[in-house]
């Protein structure tokens, strides 16, 4: 890495003498367990980000969404989130195989702080537990199991900067990316021109969603 970028810290005491150490609430946030706060969390969050790596450490970050209360609190220890029908890459599942290693960001739309779980994870085809998460009168055919080990309260200074909440901030709909024209320029091979791919994204959002 220090061919592509200049002056680079290799130590985490280069680290904490730079960007110095937690200390009050940020050093005595972090708990072990799903209390009732977290429980109401994420109770509430219809929208989490989920990081996972394989056996080699290569990395994926994937969305997980639907109605709040789409993840299953188990107990203190165990949650379940449902896998809803995607594009069947299972980036995040294939990696869990070789490495259960997980990292969670709960979101709740117009509130500032996120919550961070950390813990390991499995894939189950579980039909007790699927049955509990089905949707639109669709059961998930498998879900991904996760153990907590960390959770923390990220406060919100992120979301407070980016303004993700505030509408007057948002670009109009003119000036937005088009994904229809990523897509078909990322995936030239298969062919299809901006307006096929703009048809099957637009339909996969009505017809595939569950």
């Amino acid at each position: 890495m220090a061919d592509a970028f200049g002056d680079v810290l290799t130590t985490e005491q280069e680290l904490h003498d730079l960007l110095g150490t937690p200390e009050g609430l940020a050093a005595h946030k972090v708990i072990h367990h799903l209390d009732e706060h977290c429980r109401d969390f994420i109770a509430r969050s219809p929208f989490m980000l989920m990081a996972t790596a394989n056996a080699d450490g290569a990395c994926d970050v994937s969305p997980r969404d639907d109605a709040p209360g789409f993840v299953l609190v188990l107990d203190e220890h165990r949650l379940v989130i449902p896998e809803r029908k995607g594009n069947r890459r299972i980036d995040s599942m294939r990696n869990l195989l070789g490495n259960p290693h997980c990292g969670l960001i709960f979101l709740i739309p117009g509130l500032r702080e996120t919550l961070r779980i950390n813990g390991r994870a499995c894939v189950t085809r579980d039909p007790a537990l699927l049955e509990q998460m089905a949707a639109n009168g669709v059961v998930p055919q498998v879900g991904i199991g996760v153990v907590v080990e960390e959770c923390y309260l990220q406060c919100g200074k992120a979301l407070q900067r980016s303004q993700l909440w505030q509408a007057g901030s948002w670009l109009p709909a003119a000036e937005l990316p088009s994904a229809a024209r990523i897509l078909a320029d990322h995936a030239k091979a298969v062919g299809l021109s901006v307006e096929a791919v703009e048809a099957r994204l637009e339909e996969g959002y009505v017809k595939r969603l569950y």
